[in-house]
């Protein structure tokens, strides 16, 4: 049997995922894809499929690629949703399909413990505090029942704790096969199941780290696998940005300097004069933060030249040349010691790569790429592609090339949002998909039963210094309405601030609403409370974020009935990035408005549309205090890309739908 009639079977109303499934219900559009993902396993090429949320987009493209015995690369957004599928998505269908599979989790090097590392924490006395020995030993003691390292098993573990450096490795500080951990290594596991595994489940960070440096472990992986999956695919060309360019720190200098030192002083002590060493590329990494200047922390300063705006040409080179030359001392140091202890191999190998990026940046920027500096608490140089095509083309694709003929690689990308016209453009342009099959699949949500969007016509216009109040004073009278079940999302981390600092003072000493604020606890603790509501005689909740909470959150049923925006997310003009890729476009006698920002902030207001309705029985409204939307032509563009749903036109009408929501709320619920 091939492998359509086999994905056909498996989706009837009594296959296979009716016994996989909780509540199987057979879906037109999960069928249309699944057939499609076969399809390209089947004969090869790249698929783009734009999945409407509730259609079951992951068991559309599990099922195929399960039932074709091929080798897959699964890629996700997010740690977390890797843990989703690896955990609970694939051992139910591999169950229920009763395939011999072997899977694999790969993560990054951050991800896992390292037991070289754990033990200099203890010995090198770098804790501080009483909290972070407390914290530690926890994991010592974690460390010795663990089979897999990977730090997200490890309850009660903050994932911004200030430890997880100390008890994790990276590619600059491990000492590879020279560890004296080496053997007990839970990276080399990983990888090592990985290669043996037929499924391996990684993340787009992870994907494009090694597309960068080729240090992962699927230099050897990606070979030999035919089927490539892409889910969340949205994020990839964002993703793909990041690793695919060139930067530098002066918090990396300051790292290597404090790394070189300690190595020195314990292994070659009196061989080299390690505090002049270190104090060149100390005193080089302050001076090219002084030539910056006074600059707001927080800026971007463009590069479009020898030096940044508002930088001193000269003073800048020679700050670059004397970085350049600090990193080259540190390397003939190193280079004489290097046959005593495998940190000085690193550390020289760290030395060569700051020194080489330091030489790159006194050079012009290449074509086809941007630089800016960012300015912080560190200074960041940046040197990054306008997108991931070429890339994709020469490194995945590689189209024409007898390799790529020869296996018939099937490369799948998909996601609930992927663009705002019929040729995904706004995903396949940047991802270099042009020639890619596209299938767009339709939610099969009822949104004009399930769902209202209101645009409050009576707010001042988003640029208008009283927009946040007023966005605030609509939201906590909402709230107040609704009894919590609301998600307040901006645009800026300063609307954040505002908004949340706004509803946390008109709600203080409330019994009803608890105001959450991104930031306050760990992202996971603020959705974990957030969906409990108001259960158990608690209080209702509003959580006020931006950014990461736009996308990849999931609340179903009555914890969510509320969706406020604040404005429309176009991407920030004043950003280096944006304002590259627009002046590319107008140089190509294209629309940069049309074509780039209104597509941008299309998908992004869909994402955060699509945090509302979750399941089939979800109820709710979505409020964008944007006026624009109702008043610009580009508004009805982005109305379109909205899911379809019934439009309140009055403040009377929206009023009218919080009080049914209300009143319609479960036993126990206000």
């Amino acid at each position: 049997m091939s492998l359509e009639p086999a994905v056909r079977e498996a989706f009837a109303p009594h296959g296979v995922l009716s016994r996989a499934a909780d509540q199987f219900l057979p879906r037109h559009g999960q069928t249309e894809m699944a057939l499609a993902v076969a399809h390209t396993i089947e004969h090869g090429g790249a698929l783009v499929v734009e999945a409407g949320t509730g259609i079951g987009k992951t068991f559309s493209y599990l099922v195929p690629a399960l039932l074709s015995g091929e080798r897959v690369l699964l890629s996700t957004a997010t740690k977390t949703l890797q843990d989703q599928l690896f955990g609970r998505d694939l051992p139910r269908l591999v169950q229920a399909l009763g395939l011999p599979v072997r899977t694999a989790l790969l993560k990054g090097r951050t991800s896992y413990l390292c037991l070289h590392r754990m033990e200099l924490a203890r010995t090198e006395g770098s804790l501080a505090d009483r909290t972070s020995i407390r914290a530690l030993a926890k994991i010592e003691e974690w460390a010795l029942t663990t089979r897999t390292g990977d730090l997200a098993e490890l309850p009660g573990l903050d994932e911004r704790s200030p430890l997880i450096p100390l008890v994790t490795s990276t590619r600059e500080n491990c000492l590879g096969m020279q560890c004296p951990k080496f053997r007990g290594c839970h990276v080399n596991l990983a990888r090592r199941e990985a290669l043996a595994a037929d499924v391996v489940v990684i993340n787009h960070h992870l994907f494009f780290a090694d597309l960068a440096v080729r240090e992962s472990g699927m230099a050897e992986l990606l070979p030999t696998v035919r089927v490539a999956i892409f889910d969340e695919a949205h994020q990839l060309n964002e993703t793909g940005v990041q690793f695919l360019g060139n930067h530098i720190t002066t918090g990396q200098l300051l790292d290597f300097g404090r790394d070189t030192l300690a190595a020195g002083l314990q292994f070659a002590r009196g061989l080299a004069d390690w505090s002049t060493v270190v104090a060149a590329v100390e005193r080089a990494a302050r001076d090219l933060r002084m030539v910056v200047g006074r600059t707001a922390p927080g800026a971007k300063l463009r590069w479009a030249g020898e030096a940044p705006d508002q930088v001193p040409v000269q003073p800048w080179l020679d700050s670059l040349d004397a970085l350049r030359q600090a990193c080259a001392g540190a390397m003939e140091a190193l280079q004489a010691v290097s046959e005593i202890a495998p940190d000085f191999v690193r550390l020289h190998e760290r030395a060569a790569v700051l020194a080489q990026r330091a030489e790159s940046f006194a050079r012009a920027c290449p074509p086809g790429s941007v630089r800016w500096v960012d300015v912080g608490t560190q200074l960041r140089l940046v040197e990054s592609p306008l997108d991931i095509a070429k890339a994709v083309q020469d490194k995945l694709l590689r189209q024409g090339s007898e390799e790529a003929q020869d296996s018939r690689r099937a490369w799948i990308f998909t996601s609930a949002t992927l663009g705002d016209d019929a040729a995904l453009s706004w995903f396949t342009e940047p991802c270099g998909l042009a020639g890619a099959q596209v299938l767009r699949v339709g939610s099969p949500f009822d949104y004009g039963t399930q769902a209202a969007v209101y645009v409050p016509r009576e707010l001042p216009k988003p640029n208008d210094p009283g927009h946040g109040t007023q966005v605030a004073s609509l939201a906590a009278d909402a709230v107040r309405r609704l009894g919590g079940r609301t998600m307040v999302l901006t645009t800026t981390l300063r609307a954040l601030r505002a908004i949340g600092d706004a509803l946390q003072a008109r709600f203080e000493g409330s019994l009803e609403v608890e105001v959450l604020v991104q930031g306050q606890w760990p992202k996971r603790r603020l959705i974990e409370r957030f969906r409990e509501g108001a259960s158990q005689g608690r209080a209702g909740c509003v959580l006020v974020a931006s950014a990461s909470f736009w996308e990849g959150v999931d609340v179903p049923g009555d914890s969510l009935q509320l969706v406020i925006i604040d404005k429309l997310p176009f991407p920030p003009p004043g950003d280096p990035l944006v304002e590259a890729r627009a002046q590319r476009l107008e140089g190509q006698g294209r629309s940069a408005f049309n074509d780039y920002f209104v597509p941008e902030a299309a998908v992004a207001l869909k994402q955060g549309a699509g945090r509302l309705i979750r399941r089939e029985s979800d109820q709710g409204v979505l409020v964008v205090c944007d006026t624009r939307l109702v008043s610009m032509g580009y508004g009805r563009r982005l109305l379109a890309a909205l899911p379809p749903m019934r439009r309140l036109q009055t403040a009377d009408e929206f009023y009218e739908a919080l009080e049914l929501l209300r009143t319609e709320a479960p036993p126990g619920r206000p």
